[in-house]
């Protein structure tokens, strides 16, 4: 089980369709009104994005290392999908004595980076220790580098990093959370689990943290936080997190939040069997009001094995969407796989 869970419990968010019956047609979910297609209503939307028409992006794909993903972010020309991974078991780096069991990189925040281009091909990737779970990334363009931003300095005793940093990736490379080369940041002085996302239209920074046992937001001019001046547009508390449910990414477009929750399929006697569709969630947070713009269900690809939510984010081009990713179990293997939700008329 990964992603960061809510122990607190919350008032029921109502969100629009709630009653609607959703059917699948051909990998794409649509209403079902009972109605003439001519006449069925437009497509309810989670902050800008329609949740239920979400299409095929990337086949499940293997990454760089065994192990399932953990977050997702795409460069801004939107070809390439960035995936972070706990670094599997067995696993030995060039400069270590022997490999480390998968228990072992989980605690001490060892992470691998794969980059895989949507029209397919071979996957990069590069090797992060020390900096934590990797529950959200970003990643921004500076003429021919690419930068990540991840969680860092991790803590052994939860896996789950205390600050943020934004570093170079570097193809085949192992870069260390103790390197003088990684700042890290620490915008939020007692919080937890520090998760960064990266909005590359508007230049901002979102950080997911944890206050006690509450959810926060906070977004902040990326100009501002990297010169450390850490005061935020806005600060959020998280308004849509249900009891029992564990946050799988968050994601910063326009003026809404976006965050994923859920869990990994169960066999048909378990809590989450694949018969139920799945406890898959998509909700928007204003960050201007803090108010829940929209929640829905996930109901896309049913079929796929295990289908445990793992990344949200925003393809900014070659126009706006909202992507989700899962973890597919197969034989000896996890893969990803990626759906895209359309921003059917939206400019804000």
């Amino acid at each position: 089980m990964t992603g960061t869970r809510n122990h607190l419990g919350r008032r029921a968010v109502l969100f629009a369709g709630g009653g609607a019956a959703i059917a699948a047609a051909g990998g794409v979910l649509s209403w079902a009104t009972g109605r003439d297609d001519r006449a069925a209503p437009p497509p309810a939307t989670v902050g800008l994005f329609a949740v239920d028409e979400a299409v095929a992006l990337l086949p499940p794909s293997p990454l760089r290392t065994v192990s399932g993903p953990q977050s997702i972010a795409f460069d801004p020309v939107g070809d390439r999908v960035y995936a972070l991974q706990v670094m599997a078991g067995g696993l030995r780096l060039p400069d270590e004595d022997e490999p480390l069991s998968g228990r072992e990189r989980k605690a001490a925040g060892d992470m691998c980076v794969s980059v895989l281009p949507l029209a397919g091909g071979a996957a990069g990737h590069m090797y992060l220790r020390g900096f934590g779970h990797g529950v959200s990334m970003g990643v921004e363009t500076s003429g021919e580098d690419v930068l990540l931003w991840v969680e860092s300095d991790v803590d052994e005793r939860t896996g789950y990093g205390r600050a943020v940093a934004r570093v170079p990736f570097r193809e085949g490379a192992v870069l260390d959370s103790s390197s003088p080369a990684v700042r890290h940041h620490r915008p939020l002085p007692g919080s937890r689990q520090l998760h960064p996302a990266f909005d590359p239209v508007d230049g901002r920074v979102l950080v997911s943290h944890w206050v006690g046992e509450a959810h926060h937001y906070a977004v902040y001019r990326t100009d501002d936080f990297l010169a450390g001046r850490y005061e935020p547009l806005h600060t959020v508390v998280d308004g849509a997190l249900r009891d029992g449910e564990w946050v799988q990414g968050c994601a910063l477009h326009g003026n809404h939040i976006y965050q994923l929750t859920g869990k990994g399929y169960t066999d048909e006697a378990g809590a989450n069997p694949p018969s139920g569709g799945g406890d898959t969630f998509v909700a928007a947070l204003d960050v201007r009001t803090g108010e829940v713009a929209g929640r829905r269900k996930v109901t896309v690809a049913p079929e796929l094995g295990y289908r445990e939510p793992e990344g949200i984010a925003v393809r900014a081009a070659p126009e706006p969407q909202l992507c989700v990713g899962f973890s597919v179990k197969t034989p000896g293997h996890r893969r990803l796989a990626v759906y895209a939700c359309p921003a059917p008329g939206a400019t804000t």
